[in-house]
């Protein structure tokens, strides 16, 4: 089973480890998540960011980042391709749907569990039809917009 690691600007990584803990209580031995503030120096990062990753990899890790291209995904980067006899994937812009996804099928091998957090932070991505209030009438042509002859 692949370790889990979230590093994110924070509060963004332990708040979706909370998530994840909610719903998956037994997930706390394979996820750790790592909060980079803004004023931490980026060796700091790296450093703390190495430690995590000792504790989930087993030997294989998949790192959830933020924002390809920031700090937390450079040094995911980093992290992955340093890390002797281990393999170690990251995947940015880490969102709950992903998450959720990756702990549902932690058991499979790390390619699998890399195309399965994809595919839900893609599936988990949509927009949502609102509904009229409830006990209103629908009145037709209320919201026409051929109707209104007037300029915003």
């Amino acid at each position: 089973m692949p370790g889990l690691l979230i590093i994110a600007h924070a509060p963004l990584a332990s708040s979706l480890k909370a998530v994840a803990a909610h719903t998956f209580p037994e997930c706390a031995t394979v996820l750790e998540a790592l909060d980079v503030p803004p004023d931490m120096p980026v060796e700091e990062i790296e450093a703390h960011a190495r430690e995590l990753l000792a504790r989930v990899r087993n030997p294989e890790a998949l790192i959830f980042t933020d924002v390809f291209g920031a700090t937390p995904c450079n040094v995911a980067q980093r992290l992955a391709s340093s890390v002797e006899g281990a393999q170690v994937k990251v995947v940015a812009g880490v969102n709950v749907p992903m998450l959720w996804r990756s702990l549902c099928y932690a058991d499979e091998a790390l390619d699998m569990l890399v195309a399965r957090a994809v595919a839900g932070a893609t599936q988990g991505v949509m927009q949502v039809a609102t509904s009229r209030p409830q006990n209103q009438a629908f009145k037709p042509g209320a919201n026409d917009q051929d109707q209104h002859h007037h300029q915003q």
